[in-house]
């Protein structure tokens, strides 16, 4: 179990104090519970960098809103060899991110067991457009072609895309602690299978997407799930008013997470060139979100936990 004792930082005043608490997060996750077979494969012992820098390298440039994985790339090599003395080449560091897709997701699921935040008894559901091509170009776009990328409606934006749908299920403090990708065409209601797999007896906070007769009574049914779906005229819920306004207030949480995720860390604007580096640019973009909650906590930053800006800019 990581404890806030073992590190000597405790404020984030530049980018190299940011690098270090990240890297030194991750490498002992990394260290703790990645499987030996990951560590030791062929040829890890010629490896100029390691999986744990490499990731913390790919975070931090999320942070900072980098779309430019070469210009990022460029920009370390030249200014932070104190740190990170031995740089291999671009290409193999993202293919190596690539490869590294399922080690983030491992470090993900055990940042949501330390907190605490995997064991709470509620959550909140929500969705947002994960576009790769706006609707004017997707007649000519190749790249996600057999990929399952599907035309799909942006309600907030007005507008069709082709892409994806990213679906998360947090806490009430917004820790993403579950996320499933779609086909943009995708129901919300049909994904929530996805998400709630691990689970047994939680009641889950959802918008007036989730409105469904069937989908509540058969969570409830076989998994002992209370989905409590809130309409967009809450006046018509048979529930006390104070009820209500907490429920909507809960749930607009999530709506919080998703805005960090697409203003803070461009989770809309993907600039991938392969199926397999789209997936693994959500799920670190996912991963540096819920990093950030973790390092708060450390920092014992008790109101600020869901604080990604101060902490990273501060």
């Amino acid at each position: 179990m990581l404890d806030s004792k073992q590190y000597c930082i405790k404020e984030i005043e530049n980018i190299k104090d940011l690098f270090t608490v990240i890297y030194t997060v991750i490498d002992d996750i990394y260290q703790q519970i990645v499987p030996i077979n990951i560590k030791h494969r062929r040829n890890s012992g010629s490896l100029k960098m390691s999986d744990s820098e490499i990731i913390t390298i790919r975070l931090v440039g999320e942070l900072f809103t980098i779309d430019s994985e070469k210009a990022w790339f460029e920009f370390c090599k030249k200014n932070q060899r104190d740190l990170f003395p031995d740089f291999c080449d671009r290409t193999r560091f993202n293919r190596t991110c690539r490869n590294l897709h399922r080690v983030m997701e491992i470090i993900r699921k055990e940042i949501a067991k330390i907190t605490g935040y995997v064991y709470q008894s509620y959550r909140i559901i929500d969705s947002l457009p994960l576009p790769v091509c706006k609707f004017g170009r997707a007649h000519f776009h190749k790249t996600f072609r057999g990929y399952e990328a599907t035309y799909g409606k942006c309600p907030s934006k007005k507008e069709t895309y082709l892409g994806y749908k990213l679906h998360l299920l947090g806490s009430f403090d917004g820790f993403i602690t579950d996320f499933t990708i779609t086909p943009a065409n995708v129901d919300d209601r049909a994904a929530t299978w996805d998400l709630v797999e691990p689970y047994q007896k939680i009641t889950i906070l959802g918008d007036k997407g989730y409105i469904s007769s069937d989908l509540g009574s058969e969570l409830k049914t076989e998994k002992a799930i209370n989905l409590l779906p809130l309409p967009k005229n809450h006046s018509k819920i048979q529930w006390p008013k104070a009820i209500r306004q907490l429920i909507f207030k809960l749930r607009r949480r999530i709506e919080t997470s998703g805005s960090q995720l697409t203003n803070q860390l461009n989770i809309e604007r993907v600039l991938a060139k392969s199926y397999w580096g789209f997936i693994s640019r959500i799920q670190t973009k996912i991963l540096a979100h819920c990093l950030c909650y973790f390092i708060n906590m450390l920092f014992g930053h008790s109101m600020q936990f869901s604080k990604i800006k101060h902490l990273v800019f501060g």
